[in-house]
């Protein structure tokens, strides 16, 4: 019978089964067996049964090793499944350097002397690092270890107390002190795929199982390098999942900052709302409720979460920073209010001209009895010099666009757009058509056209973050960041989605981009708003269908909001406020 596939499927029965068969067949059949065949094959089913069960541990160990991503969790397992692999009664794990000069302690076991140190549930390791290196830069091979991680080699000693070419003083030293005797040890290098050397493993004092010390049998020494090398694989990868994350999380913080950097108006929003949109998701995971029972985020969950938020304005890269930056009305790349205000100084010397040519002649023509009609002139050029420097007063004012602008204001625009001066011989409006559509804004500094280019911002936020190869776990946050305008009665942009195509995520994160927006200080057009306002005008929304009742009623209720604003607010704006008939202290 050919054994040899039998492993392909695990049925070491199989093996076992048609060793005995042989072995009875070589002893005469169905005969009975004498002493000696009967220990021969309990001898033989014994070694075979043992091999099978090792082979199955350390699939099962490999399975464990690939599922497990804490990396702390991950190199504790590998010491303690080795040990209770051969039986050790300790086990030490050192990882190599980034800069492959030297080995760094990480676990540190042994059973007798009751130590347990790093990992997850031991004591922190204070034990400097191990060099690789000697100072003339030539390698260290007096070290088992570093000879071990230089070479590549795998260390079987049956008594360290016997060896020589290696300095094993400090074993010698920790044992005095401990009362302990190192005998047997394995020490065998972990290298990942790529045959490169991450780290050592080094197991002490194997056991027969009855307390004697015995050296690691070839049979243990084959499996453990096995596990070591398995174990490398998954420190590599669980490493460089690590890495990559880490690498993703910064990239999405460069970008987002690099965006708030973009306008010196709105620094710190993005980091901001992906705080306040974090803390709500948390609390409410934390939260008793019935309504918010069933709320849970994974780990993955939070990283996307947190993406989209710091990704939710990423569109503003293609939007002109006059629009982003547009503190006034009449702001492009410069204030054109200045422009205007030069027009009409240009129309008060006109006018001064025209005054001073009609005061000459009344005096030509009437000589000193043309008083009354000299006084009536100056008393006309007077009262339009001041006409105009209030009508710049008007306008700098309506520039600002901080108050909502009347019929009679824009009444009062049109007049003094009808205004004119005289440039080449030619007359010249005051007011250009463009100056005359921004200056009747009626609220705020965007005009239509404006007020879609920031618009627009979500969509192209949503077309760049679909073209990204997000993985599986991430795969909404494209959905989340471009979901932050949407409000809940269908009024929303960009895709004017109604409330039940928006998921809570959406909705927390859109509450924490309207309240960073209330609250702002840094806002060119208006001052920063108090917390009283800010909550009132988010009532206003919640009545009028905008946003989720029930979250802003937790934002409140938590305490949120109010260690927000005693975070990001000025001292100013921070003031008691009422919401839903209940009063809440700040100061």
């Amino acid at each position: 019978m050919d054994y040899s596939k039998a492993t392909e499927f695990e049925d070491f029965n199989i093996i076992l089964k048609g060793i005995i068969n042989y072995l009875k067949e070589q002893c005469g059949g169905d005969a009975a067996l004498d002493d000696d065949q009967e220990a021969l094959i309990s001898e033989v089913v014994s070694y075979v049964d043992l091999q099978a069960r090792l082979k199955r541990k350390l699939l099962q160990i490999g399975i464990a090793l690939s599922a497990e991503r804490n990396i702390d969790a991950l190199l504790e397992m590998i010491v303690t499944e080795a040990m209770n692999f051969t039986s050790a009664d300790g086990g030490t794990l050192y990882i190599t350097s980034p800069d492959a000069k030297s080995l760094t302690f990480k676990i540190i076991h042994n059973n007798s002397l009751n130590v347990k140190k790093g990992g997850i549930s031991g004591e922190p390791l204070k034990f400097p690092p191990v060099p690789l290196f000697k100072d003339d830069g030539t390698k260290n091979m007096h070290n088992v270890s570093t000879y071990v991680a230089l070479t590549g080699e795998t260390i079987n000693f049956p008594d360290v107390y016997e060896i020589e070419g290696f300095d094993f003083k400090g074993t010698k030293e920790y044992d005095k002190k401990n009362n302990y005797r190192s005998r047997s040890m394995l020490v065998t290098p972990m290298k990942n795929h790529e045959g490169e050397i991450i780290g050592v493993l080094q197991l002490i004092n194997a056991g027969d199982g009855t307390g004697t010390v015995i050296q690691f049998s070839p049979d243990y020494q084959f499996l453990i390098e096995s596990l070591a090398s398995q174990a490398a694989i998954a420190i590599t990868n669980t490493t460089l999942i690590r890495e990559l994350k880490e690498l993703l999380d910064s990239f999405v913080k460069v970008i987002a900052s690099a965006i708030d950097e973009k306008s010196p108006y709105t620094g710190g929003h993005i980091r901001r709302v992906a705080e306040l949109t974090m803390d709500i998701a948390t609390e409410l995971g934390k939260s008793q409720e019935d309504r918010w029972k069933n709320f849970t985020l994974t780990p993955e969950e939070q990283m996307e979460l947190k993406t989209a938020a710091l990704m939710h304005d990423v569109g503003k890269i293609t939007t002109p920073e006059y629009v982003v930056d547009k503190s006034t009305k009449l702001e492009t790349i410069t204030d054109r209010i200045e422009t205007v205000i030069m027009g009409i100084e240009v129309l008060k010397r006109d006018i001064e001209i025209r005054y001073l040519k009609k005061k000459s002649e009344l005096e030509a023509e009437h000589g000193g009895n043309g008083q009354s009609a000299l006084q009536r002139l100056a008393e006309d050029f007077t009262q339009r010099i001041a006409e105009l420097d209030d009508d710049i007063e008007f306008l700098k004012k309506a520039n600002i666009g901080g108050e909502f602008i009347s019929d009679a204001h824009i009444e009062r625009i049109n007049k003094i757009a009808s205004y004119s001066i005289t440039v080449k011989g030619k007359a010249e409006p005051i007011l250009c058509d463009d100056e005359l559509a921004n200056l009747c804004i009626r609220r705020g500094t965007l005009n239509d056209e404006e007020r879609k280019v920031i618009m627009n911002h979500v969509t192209m936020s949503i077309k760049m973050l679909s073209q990204l190869p997000w993985p599986k776990s991430m795969k909404n946050v494209p959905i989340y960041a471009g979901q932050h305008h949407e409000k809940l009665d269908g009024t929303g942009y960009p895709y004017g989605l109604s409330a039940d195509k928006l998921s809570t995520k959406s909705r927390i994160m859109a509450i924490a981009d309207i309240f960073e927006a209330l609250t702002a200080a840094d806002r060119p057009y208006r001052p920063g708003k108090k917390l009283s306002e800010c909550v009132r005008i988010l009532g206003f929304m919640v009545k009028d269908k905008h946003v989720d009742k029930e979250l802003v009623d937790f934002l409140i209720t938590s305490g949120i909001i109010v260690n927000y604003a005693k975070k990001e607010m000025k001292d100013y704006q921070l003031d008691n406020f009422t919401y839903d008939g209940k009063e809440y202290k700040v100061m």
